[in-house]
């Protein structure tokens, strides 16, 4: 069931052109979740669970480890749920609706993992709101960075000069883009 709801999200991703990863870079995220091993992943930017179903995916074979993720549409909210619990997932995330600034701050248990996939803009505001509750190390990625790097010069900007941080290249198959790349910083105190 899992392997159809995930196909079925990614089609109505192209169809109605919401944003995702892609199954690129899905796979390089889900790949990096594996190697880091989190307990707890926040996602800032749900749209309707297309990334998040990759996380959790890995979560569940490992045994260990919630999501919680973060979107300001509440209708687009509501479809990840309803994606969350068509697949299986739904014991592992917990799906939070406000703008993912102010969200960040009502989370208090440490975060290992966090997935920046929202408004370019709100990308170092987001990673300022939530950096407190980061462990130590973090696993801090990205999304959007060939795109939207002039929109998220402040974030890195931020991670470039303070962190271990590597830009990944893709070549990608979707409707809106074929080349972007994804942001890996290692965040430590």
């Amino acid at each position: 069931m899992f392997d159809q709801v995930l196909q079925e999200v990614e089609a109505q991703c192209r169809a109605e052109r919401i944003p995702m990863l892609g199954p690129e870079k899905a796979k390089f995220l889900a790949g990096c979740v594996e190697e880091a091993k989190p307990s707890l992943i926040v996602e800032c930017g749900t749209a309707i669970g297309y990334s998040g179903l990759w996380m959790l995916r890995v979560l569940k074979a490992a045994g260990t480890g919630r999501l919680i993720t973060v979107e300001i549409d509440a209708d687009r909210a509501a479809q990840a749920r309803a994606n969350f619990e068509r697949a299986g997932m739904s014991n592992l995330v917990d799906s939070r609706i406000g703008d993912a600034q102010e969200v960040l701050k009502s989370i208090q248990t440490p975060v290992d993992f966090l997935l920046l996939d929202n408004n370019f803009s709100n990308y170092f505001p987001c990673f300022q709101a939530i950096e407190s509750r980061l462990t130590n190390p973090a696993i801090v990625l990205a999304d959007n960075v060939g795109i939207g790097a002039d929109s998220m010069a402040d974030y890195l900007g931020h991670v470039r000069e303070c962190y271990e941080s590597e830009t990944h290249w893709f070549d990608i198959d979707l409707p809106w883009v074929k080349q972007d790349a994804i942001e890996v910083s290692i965040y430590r105190r």
